[in-house]
């Protein structure tokens, strides 16, 4: 932005998909956005609001005060929107009708701050998926209903990134919801969300054809893919190479589920319980499928988590319920199961 910009209004959108503090790597650190805020008022801009929605099943509210936002747009005195309880409004996303929060189209300029992931079932989180926040939890469920991949990338067309401030401070890179972080200390930022997810799919070690979105977001001509081309600036490279998670333990996990269009939140906290099941030599010999989302709606089963799962035989009640619920929930099946 130039100098005569000033009277912009400018949106934050960090990622607070959770009330758990940046250092369990689910959260933008509040430090990386009090940079930027600044930043922005040093040179003159005042007409600033930070701006998130909670995943399904959790309150943004919460989220801003246990992550510190609340304390940071007091101190700062810029507008803290809580997306879950902004009107929605309909666009066109080339060719795709979405319903977003109002929020996210009465700005100017859009700084997003997103935190490199992992994800249960996109493999990556960054910026692309970022926005997903500044959508009513009616589309966020729909997204899930049609595979997450295609509305993302025309998301992309509807809520426009002008500049991305990656926070690789601490990212846990198997879960979106943190709890395993891996340290980093670095940031980077980005012009091209495309480009930047990408990006972080390298650093990771995936191609980009096994995130679908990024490839379709390029092809929706929002970025390019072609980190070729690309202009990478390190102004202090890593001393020591990046520890990756063992993604083939997330997938060997994932493998007992049968997830049919599952909202994050609720898939989000099953491989987790999971986890902790199998650390404690439980999962070895699982009797049955665990079947969670949306697609299980008035259908019946044996095991299934959440209330999408309300007809089967056993089920665990919650939209969604806690990753603690699920984990004593599925210990109790399996300690019933072993006496019968």
């Amino acid at each position: 932005m130039r100098i005569g910009d000033r009277g912009k209004r400018i949106g934050i959108k960090p990622n607070l998909v959770a009330p758990v503090p940046a250092s369990d790597g689910g959260t933008t650190h509040p430090e990386v956005v009090e940079g930027l805020l600044v930043y922005l008022q040093e040179h003159g801009f005042r007409k600033i609001a930070i701006m998130e929605g909670s995943w399904v099943g959790d309150r943004t509210e919460e989220a801003f005060e246990v992550c510190g936002y609340r304390q940071l747009a007091e101190r700062y005195g810029v507008e803290l929107i809580d997306a879950q309880k902004e009107p929605a409004v309909t666009i066109d996303c080339a060719g795709m009708e979405l319903r977003v929060c109002r929020c996210s189209q009465e700005v100017d300029f859009m700084i997003n701050v997103p935190v490199m992931k992992g994800h249960c079932q996109t493999h990556i989180t960054c910026a692309l998926k970022n926005m997903k926040g500044l959508l009513p939890n009616t589309e966020k469920r729909r997204f899930h209903a049609e595979g997450l991949h295609r509305p993302i990338a025309h998301l992309a067309k509807g809520i426009h990134q002008d500049f991305i401030l990656v926070d690789n401070i601490c990212g846990d890179l198997n879960f979106e919801d943190g709890g395993n972080p891996t340290v980093m200390n670095r940031l980077f930022a980005v012009t091209d969300p495309v480009l930047c997810d990408a990006y972080v799919c390298s650093l990771l070690k995936y191609q980009t054809e096994e995130v679908p979105y990024i490839e379709m977001a390029e092809a929706l001509c929002v970025g390019s893919t072609d980190l070729q081309s690309a202009v990478i600036r390190e102004l202090n490279p890593p001393v020591c190479d990046m520890a990756l998670p063992d993604t083939r333990r997330v997938m060997k996990l994932a493998e007992l589920a049968e997830e049919v269009e599952s909202c994050s939140a609720c898939y989000g906290y099953l491989i987790p319980a999971l986890d902790m099941l199998d650390r404690e030599g439980l999962l070895e010999h699982f009797p049955e499928k665990i079947c969670i989302g949306q697609g299980y709606r008035g259908k019946t089963g044996t095991l299934g988590i959440g209330n999408c799962t309300r007809d089967f035989a056993y089920h665990l009640k919650g939209c969604p319920p806690t990753e603690q619920e699920m984990y004593e929930f599925l210990k109790a099946y399996l300690q019933k199961e072993a006496g019968a």
